[in-house]
């Protein structure tokens, strides 16, 4: 187990999430791995979905533990007037509210930015959802998936004879979590040094994946050219790939500017395209990238992985075999960067979990404590507002908390 003696960054900044599943807990989960107060609120009927997600280990999602790491869990019921009170009670000491809800459902409940930034001025509320705030899609629900097709990601995933394919986590979700995260970095700064006032951070979904489209509208727009799907290829850039090697396995290789093409080809044999004056740019490696392509494989293809890797490496091209989860429990340099940590689930089980990123040599985040049970500070919490044992009992046979 590994625990950070130093404290983070955000010491001393308190955040309410309202969010759930996973963009607006993944911004949640970021500032409470640098040190801000972070108290998840959840449904008293089961809790945020997550719980329920993916692989599960003795009733509870092993995702759920990183996901919520350091964060305090009050359970609470939205829907009960009493319940939106104790929201408001606790932004009045709150710097940051963190929520995903689709438009207009905090407003629903009292809780929204108008009611609570009227009780708070300075407050900072980042409200991520499928389209934004306000425009025609507004109110449509928006999930990861379909703001990745939106923004251009899917339609240049995957191989051209075949569907768009998505990638094999939720990166639409991930991306906007970490523009989140800017955004509200962004306000702090901004009220804290610039003597501003609390604003609201609005993150669209599908706006944070486009926003990673790199000249995919620039080339259409002065062009008319689409970027289309290739595969593992870089199109316009020449040689990057991914090659198989003997054994089955798959290496990625990036040799395309100049000098790297030529050491390239030297290190699998091939002096006779190292020497080709057509092929000394990238403009005219381009138009032949099948042909290069075709003799990288080959002489992959010849050699089992290790082979692979020592070679190139000696060449100092850029080479990575493509890990799974085994390779990265096992990679020296993962151990050495201490990117894997050990912490015990409540049975005593041991578990490797992702450590925090990214690293600050002053101010570094850490793990603290994995994903609460649910409700586990509600007491805390409600007795910090000052409410006594027979009132949270009362609230308790309600069920709003």
């Amino acid at each position: 187990m590994v625990s950070n003696e130093k404290k983070g960054p955000l010491v001393g900044v308190k955040v309410i999430e309202l969010g759930t599943l996973i963009a607006g807990p993944f911004c949640g989960r970021m500032l409470a791995e640098f040190g801000a107060e972070v108290i998840k609120i959840e449904s008293p009927q089961g809790g945020d979905q997550l719980r329920q997600w993916r692989k599960m280990y003795k009733g509870t999602s092993l995702w759920w533990y990183v996901q919520a790491r350091n964060k305090k869990s009050l359970s609470l019921n939205l829907r009960e007037p009493e319940g939106q009170a104790i929201v408001r009670e606790l932004v009045r000491e709150a710097d940051i509210v963190v929520e995903n809800f689709r438009p207009g459902a905090l407003e629903k409940w009292n809780i929204g930015w108008e009611q609570l930034s009227k009780i708070n001025p300075q407050l900072i509320m980042a409200r991520l959802s499928g389209y934004g705030q306000d425009g025609p899609y507004r109110d449509r629900p928006g999930f990861g998936v379909v703001a990745e097709a939106m923004s251009g990601m899917r339609y240049v995933t995957g191989y051209p004879e075949q569907p768009p394919v998505r990638l094999g986590i939720s990166i639409g979700d991930g991306i906007a979590a970490l523009h989140a995260v800017i955004g509200v970095m962004m306000a702090l700064h901004h009220r804290n040094a610039n003597g501003g006032k609390g604003q609201v951070v609005d993150v669209a979904l599908y706006e944070s994946v486009f926003n990673m489209m790199e000249s995919f509208i620039p080339e259409f727009d002065v062009l008319g050219y689409k970027r289309e799907r290739a595969g593992n290829a870089l199109p316009g850039i020449t040689p990057s790939n991914t090659y198989p090697t003997r054994e089955g396995k798959f290496v990625i290789v990036g040799a395309n500017n100049d000098s790297l093409f030529k050491r390239m080809m030297m290190a699998i044999g091939r002096e006779d395209l190292a020497q080709d004056v057509t092929l000394s740019t990238n403009t005219g490696r381009v138009p032949r990238a099948a042909e290069l392509d075709q003799a990288i494989t080959q002489w992959t293809q010849a050699h089992d992985l290790p082979e692979v890797l020592a070679a190139l490496e000696a060449a100092e091209i850029p080479v990575g075999r493509v890990y799974d989860p085994e390779d990265i429990v096992n990679d020296v340099h993962y151990a050495a960067r201490k990117m894997i940590e050990k912490w015990p689930l409540p049975d005593g089980k041991s578990m490797r979990i992702p450590a925090v990123t990214p690293k600050l040599t002053d101010s570094p985040g850490g793990t603290r404590w994995l994903g609460p049970t649910l409700g586990e500070h509600t007491n805390e919490i409600l007795s910090g507002l000052g409410y006594s044992e027979e009132a949270q009992n009362a609230l308790r046979a309600k069920g709003v908390i």
